[in-house]
Order: C-alpha cells, then sequence, then structure tokens
C-alpha cells in the first residue's frame, strides 16, 4: 500500500471524520466563548490555545487530503470551501485585517462539508436556485406592485409609512414577515375603513402564496436530491458485484467437487 493509499485510508475511517467533527464543534464552541469578557479574563489564554490547536489541526487534514487525493482533491467543491475557509483563518488578524478575527467562526461551517446530511441539504437548496429564483422574482414583483398602490393611496395619510416608495417596500416587506402588520392597517383603516381589503389580499398573496411556494421548491429539491445520495457509491457497487461474481464461482467449484465425490471409482 502506497503512502497515498495509507493517507487516504485513515482520512476515510469513521473514527477520524468523527474526531474532526468534534474539533470542529469544540472550536466554534471556543471562539463564542472569546465574546464573553468574564471567560476571557480568567480562561482567555486556554481558549486562545485550543483555538490555536485547532487550526493547525484543520491545516494538517487540509494538507493531508491535498496530498491523498491530488489532482481529485480540486474536482470536489467541499474541499475549496474547506480550503477559503481555513486560509482566511491563517491570514494574520492584525491591522487592516483585524476584521478577520470575527470571520474566524465561519469554521463552523466546516460541519456542513464534514456532516454527510448538511451537506444533502445544502445540495438540495443549490439544485433548487432555478425554481427559487422564479419564486424570489414574483415576490418582488407582487411587492413593488403592491408599494406603488400603497404609496398612491395611503402616502398622504400615513407619510410615516407610504410616502416614498422605498419607504412604502420596507413596510410591505414588514407586513409579508408579520411583524406588526395590524399596527400598520389601523392606523391606515383610521382614515380609509376600507384598506383592510388591501392589506388582506397582499398578505394571501405574499406570504400564504408566494412563500409557501417557496417552501414547496425547496422540499421538491430535497425529495429530487436524496435519493442519488443515499444511494451506494459506484465504487461500493462494484465490489459487491465482484464478491457476487466470486461467491458463485466458489459455488460451482464446490458443486463440482461434490459431485465428484459421489461417483463410483468405477466412473473415475
Amino acid at each position: 500500500m502506497s503512502g497515498q493509499e495509507r493517507v487516504r485510508a485513515v482520512l476515510e475511517n469513521r473514527l477520524v471524520q468523527r474526531a474532526v467533527i468534534l474539533v470542529i464543534v469544540v472550536n466554534a464552541i471556543t471562539i463564542g466563548c472569546e465574546t464573553s469578557a468574564y471567560l476571557m479574563e480568567r480562561a482567555g489564554g486556554l481558549l486562545h490555545a485550543i483555538d490555536r490547536v485547532a487550526l493547525a489541526i484543520f491545516t494538517v487534514e487540509l494538507a493531508a487530503r491535498l496530498y491523498a487525493y491530488r489532482t481529485a482533491f480540486f474536482r470536489d467543491p467541499w474541499n475549496w470551501f474547506d480550503a477559503v475557509i481555513v486560509a482566511v483563518a491563517l491570514i494574520p488578524a492584525s491591522g487592516p485585517t483585524s476584521v478577520l478575527r470575527a470571520l474566524r467562526i465561519l469554521r463552523a461551517l466546516r460541519l456542513v462539508s464534514a456532516v454527510p446530511s448538511m451537506r444533502r441539504v445544502v445540495g438540495a437548496l443549490l439544485a433548487a436556485v432555478p425554481g427559487m429564483a422564479s419564486i424570489i422574482g414574483l415576490l418582488v414583483l407582487m411587492i413593488y406592485i403592491a408599494a406603488v398602490i400603497a404609496t398612491k393611496l395611503f402616502g398622504e395619510i400615513v407619510p410615516e409609512r407610504f410616502d416614498e416608495l422605498p419607504r412604502s417596500l420596507f413596510t410591505l416587506f414588514q407586513i409579508m414577515t408579520g411583524d406588526d402588520w395590524g399596527n400598520v392597517a389601523q392606523e391606515v383603516m383610521e382614515h380609509k375603513p376600507w384598506a383592510w381589503i388591501f392589506f388582506i389580499v397582499y398578505i394571501l398573496m405574499s406570504t400564504f402564496v408566494a412563500l409557501n411556494l417557496f417552501i414547496a421548491v425547496v422540499v421538491n429539491a430535497m425529495n429530487d436530491v436524496d435519493p442519488a445520495e443515499t444511494s451506494e457509491p459506484t465504487e461500493l457497487a462494484a465490489v459487491k458485484q465482484e464478491l457476487a461474481a466470486v461467491n458463485a464461482k466458489l459455488d460451482r467449484l464446490l458443486m463440482r467437487e461434490r459431485q465428484e465425490e459421489l461417483r463410483s471409482p468405477a466412473d473415475r
């Protein structure tokens, strides 16, 4: 077994993969603890030490993957994802790059590449992007039309909500999320009692139709992705086929030997 194969076997070992996941979780917790002045005062040195050890482990693991897979390493987008996160963490966080200290928590995103179920979810979301783009476009169009109508109808009576198109867009986005829409509607209805028709129709179209369509597209994409992700890899299927062929040959050999044993000495 070559050195590359040995390193690859170590990287693909379940215990090693679980250990990497554990390091990611511990590192994410310690980075969160660094936001506490109380904990930094009493255990700041320990937290920094754990952070450096975790970064060293991530760097070694990434270098080992690069050595084990060589050119195949660059064909996997998840490897690029991990490489960018580790590279950001390796940049000295001082001077103009001090803002990068806040980005260290991005290392927690390595859980996405380390946990297969999370990879499936992200893959489903990416597969749903074309459908989501259509739904988002429809939603933006609906909000824009409603904002123009609201600005024309309610701009003079409730200027703090609908005096201009940008403010109307923000107010209608707030209503779409369900945030305080009742008070907004009441303010308008004090001057125009029929305004409830506008708000009810808008909420039905934006929240209960467009957003539910958005969720349906994502769920449908996850259903389409799961079978492919949960199916056996081609290499494992090929190994199983070879084992089945070997077992069939052994059965035929055993059957032939058994038949020869049952023959009489004269037949031999």
